[in-house]
């Protein structure tokens, strides 16, 4: 909509970015997400002005992430250019970038989750981490769709509930991506297509310590017909190469239990 033409811009204080993680991509973002804590829903806000005038991204600062936050943002990481190239809207420099910022998390994260000081793996992390916000300019997806709603109202972490509902998600999408999966698979050096990506991706997660469901993720007594309106009103859902409906996400949730 029209929202952010009304806010005052000048009045608007310039942001000096200097992120300590590497996973959000905030720095090269125009978006925020707001979390209303008595309705257990986030809302997400665009201006132009969000955008970052400085960011300072010294891997220097990110060494002393635990492993369990490596695995979760930098997750995220990878779920922002997944769902990036998975968008059926029209960008293709966004394909590029999504793609390399695949193989980068795919070759760094779990050296920089190995070892938090391998400073490489922390600089390529960092730059995979901005890749995935410039990239998802083009659209997110499901995976986001869920795991805001599954954030907001179980207090998860929000990159490592994307990589566990990755790859139900994955398989939701699979008769309207599988082609363009395969194309990623043969960059990415994964044998065996769509489905050689999908079982990359469980291992990966296995490697990284990411539970394997939300059930291990510790979500309890979820209120199933809460996160299916929330997550059919998230703005990641339009971008979602699949239609979600009422039916097909409460199916897309249970899968992900």
């Amino acid at each position: 909509g029209d929202w952010w033409t009304r806010a005052d811009s000048n009045v608007i204080a310039p942001i000096i970015a200097v992120p300590t993680t590497a996973g959000t991509g905030s720095e090269v973002g125009r978006a925020s997400v707001l979390t209303n804590s008595e309705t257990h829903e986030k809302k997400i806000i665009f201006h132009p002005k969000v955008l970052p005038t400085v960011v300072i991204a010294d891997p220097e600062l990110t060494v002393g992430m635990p492993p369990a936050i490596t695995a979760g943002t930098g997750m995220d990481a990878f779920a922002h250019c997944l769902e990036a190239y998975c968008s059926p809207h029209f960008h293709p420099m966004s394909q590029g970038i999504a793609l390399e910022g695949l193989r980068l998390v795919k070759t760094y994260l779990p050296r920089a989750y190995a070892d938090g000081a391998d400073i490489e793996a922390r600089g390529q992390m960092m730059a995979a981490a901005a890749m995935g916000a410039v990239a998802f300019q083009k659209g997110l997806g499901a995976i986001h769709a869920l795991s805001h709603p599954i954030g907001a109202m179980h207090n998860t972490h929000h990159g490592t509930t994307n990589a566990v509902v990755m790859q139900p998600v994955l398989k939701f999408n699979r008769a309207a991506i599988e082609e363009r999966i395969g194309w990623a698979s043969a960059y990415l050096g994964i044998e065996g297509g769509f489905d050689g990506f999908y079982a990359f991706v469980g291992e990966l997660n296995k490697s990284l310590g990411i539970p394997a469901n939300l059930t291990e993720l510790g979500v309890k007594n979820a209120d199933m017909d809460a996160l299916v309106k929330s997550a059919l009103a998230d703005p990641s859902t339009g971008g979602n190469p699949v239609e979600m409906t009422a039916e097909n996400t409460r199916t897309l949730f249970e899968a992900s239990f």
